[in-house]
């Protein structure tokens, strides 16, 4: 008997679920980055010349392709730097994938709002642990300040899916930056790294990596805080107990 009232509770729930997903309320997305104008122009004009047999999630896996194969290059770059120019083009194939998915949907109207959010952020976090991994694997960086860094960002998407979950506000960008302006200063380091991978900093001769990361996790570290407290004062007040 308590066998049968499981599975009829189990079988109630799938109902429900099923019965309310027309009642789904998508949190608001907020995109204050740098180059969000530029970028929305830019991804609407990519996405009216798509052709019919590209969809969505066509380009979702083209986007973590991307960031495998990112992580591999970055990897290889152990042997020759010449595989961060590689890793450069991956980066753009990414944003190519990654950026234009949700928009191609919302152009062609053909939204899944619970399945393009759960499946483009666990994209995201996948192909975000194999680049930093294979960044980890180049001897470009401290393995140590590496995971710093994956944590770091890592907590950051906790924190943006948690307050599109219970305030309905979905933060696209950490204050002034988004994945774009983030690839593109990625871009810049590997560059940079190319040339110059070690610098001078604080005194000590260091990985320009691990200078520049660590620089990132102390900024990463700062803006979660300041977003934890921000939305956990919000909920508290949404559900103080007189």
């Amino acid at each position: 008997m308590p066998e049968m009232a499981a599975s009829a509770n189990t079988r109630q729930a799938v109902d429900n679920s099923q019965g309310n997903q027309f009642h789904f309320q998508e949190a608001t997305r907020i995109q204050q980055s740098l180059l969000a104008p530029l970028e929305r122009r830019c991804l609407r004009w990519l996405a009216s010349g798509m052709p019919s047999w590209v969809v969505p999630d066509t380009l979702t896996v083209l986007g973590l392709f991307a960031m495998l194969m990112g992580g591999l290059s970055y990897a290889l770059a152990r042997y020759s730097p010449v595989w961060l120019w590689v890793v450069n083009f991956w980066l753009a194939v990414n944003w190519f994938g990654d950026s234009l998915d949700g928009t191609l949907a919302r152009y062609r109207n053909r939204l899944r709002p619970r399945y393009g959010f759960y499946v483009d952020h666990m994209m995201d976090a996948i192909g975000s642990l194999f680049l930093i991994g294979g960044l980890a694997l180049s001897g470009l960086i401290s393995e140590s300040i590496a995971m710093g860094v994956l944590i770091g960002f890592l907590l950051l998407m906790i924190d943006s899916y948690l307050a599109a979950h219970t305030i309905r506000r979905f933060n696209i960008s950490f204050g002034k930056f988004s994945p774009t302006e983030m690839r593109i200063l990625l871009a810049i380091g590997n560059a940079f790294a190319c040339i110059k991978p070690f610098v001078t900093f604080l005194g000590a001769r260091r990985l320009f990596f691990d200078a520049a990361c660590g620089i990132a996790i102390i900024g990463m570290g700062v803006f979660l805080i300041v977003s934890v407290s921000i939305n956990t004062a919000t909920l508290y007040k949404a559900e103080r107990l007189d």
